[in-house]
């Protein structure tokens, strides 16, 4: 089967550079697949899990906390603000992260709109690290 080449980078490192079959990203818009051949696009991504798509079966699942991702038709490069494999989240310490952000979120009533904006997608990314924890 056709395949293009796969690249996820972090901040922190690359954590995946190979040539897969497909993979399922969580575009800004709502799930979207990436095959082969694909129209050249950047997206903006939200936070969840990409899924990894090796021999018609997924093979990874990695959470991503947004980013963007560079799509042509040979190759697919995500920024990830930051990315984890599902296998190594944990969902107590997602909980917590819930826990801080909404502390924050209450904390910062009287702050500007850009600052409570940013708190509100710290918020958001932790909720959806808690749904892929529960998830792996």
């Amino acid at each position: 089967m056709a395949t293009f080449q796969l690249e996820l980078v972090s901040p922190e490192k690359l954590l995946l550079s190979r040539a897969v079959e497909m993979a399922v990203l969580p575009a800004a818009e709502g799930e979207m697949g990436v095959l082969p051949g694909h129209a050249p696009m950047i997206i903006t991504l939200r936070s969840g899990v990409i899924a990894v798509t090796e021999n018609g079966q997924v093979t990874e699942r990695l959470f991503v906390a947004g980013g963007f991702a560079e799509v042509t038709p040979g190759r697919c490069t995500v920024l990830a603000d930051e990315a984890t494999p599902l296998a190594q989240l944990s969902k107590a310490a997602a909980e917590t992260r819930v826990r801080e952000a909404e502390a924050a979120y209450t904390a910062a009533a009287m702050d500007t709109p850009e600052k409570r904006e940013a708190i509100m997608t710290r918020l958001l990314t932790a909720r959806a690290m808690v749904l892929a924890a529960e998830a792996a």
